[in-house]
């Protein structure tokens, strides 16, 4: 679903039925004013309780329309309402109504029809600062609680900076190589850089490219911390030289976002060899062709 409401009410919602939960459910010698079960009872399960209460959510709000999604007009329930929160198809609109147990809950996550886990990572995300959860679409990646700035991957730090319909990515091909033929008791260099690829989608650690950036032609390189920490090998190294390089010829303004873990160790001296050479064609592009270079440090 799209969502674009105000997500205040859900946030009432949970804290008071968090608030109702624990004063029905406290037993008969909980009679201390000071007793609090998140601390003392070792036996409580936040994430259970969590999970009761996007049930109940789901329950009271999403399904009031027993319409909701449904092209006949005789339909008495909602098929997503049947799905989450009925496992036999009735619909329990007691205002007692039971929570569905942990057992419920498994056999509805292994339904091939429909899986409800599937793309919660593309829904949600969480601040590193307050920890409070949000929805993904949230502007210019800044927490809305906090105003604590997230971690943004290089795709989405392009998309945010150039001008949709100009990224011209460059060397996109370039892979790296074992030339040392590094090989560790954990894992083969060779099998983190293919892990390391499926996981981003990136052939390496740096995304370079030209663009422009509110009208103005620029050349961009980009590096991805969740590439192997972003570590700089002979792909990074010669994909930044090469785009180094290119703005210096075509006398454009130079942007490269840091983000990374210092050389990788798994290419041993040739990944040290690199930033000598970055900074040989930089020299030549500030000192000699007097060009705009900008490098915007990120975190980490």
């Amino acid at each position: 679903f799209e969502i674009d409401n105000d997500f205040s009410d859900l946030e009432i919602f949970f804290y008071s039925y968090c608030s109702s939960s624990y004063l029905n459910n406290r037993s008969k010698g909980d009679n201390d004013l000071h007793y609090d079960p998140y601390i003392k009872d070792t036996k409580y399960n936040c994430t259970n309780h969590i999970n009761s209460c996007i049930d109940s959510y789901f329950r009271s709000y999403i399904c009031i329309d027993s319409n909701f999604l449904s092209d006949s007009n005789n339909s008495n329930e909602s098929y997503i309402y049947n799905f989450i929160c009925s496992e036999s198809g009735k619909i329990r609109e007691s205002k007692n109504y039971k929570i569905r147990t942990n057992r419920n809950r498994s056999n509805l996550i292994s339904s091939k029809d429909f899986d409800i886990t599937q793309n919660y990572n593309q829904l949600w995300i969480q601040c590193d600062n307050c920890y409070g959860l949000m929805y993904k679409k949230v502007k210019m990646n800044v927490c809305e609680q906090c105003g604590h700035y997230l971690k943004m991957s290089s795709s989405e730090r392009i998309e945010l900076s150039i001008d949709p319909g100009t990224w011209n990515p460059m060397d996109e091909d370039m892979v790296s190589a074992d030339p040392i033929k590094f090989h560790s008791k954990e894992e083969p260099y060779k099998n983190r850089i293919d892990s390391a690829q499926k996981t981003t989608g990136l052939t390496d650690a740096v995304q370079t490219g030209t663009g422009q950036l509110n009208g103005i032609p620029v050349a961009l390189g980009v590096m991805d911390f969740r590439f192997m920490g972003g570590s700089m090998g002979s792909v990074v190294g010669e994909k930044i030289t090469r785009l180094i390089e290119y703005a210096t010829n075509q006398c454009l303004p130079l942007i490269l976002v840091c983000s990374s873990g210092g050389a990788r160790m798994q290419e041993g001296s040739l990944s040290l060899m690199q930033m000598a050479k970055i900074s040989s064609v930089l020299c030549d592009y500030q000192s000699s062709k007097k060009l705009f270079y900008i490098s915007i440090l990120t975190s980490p």
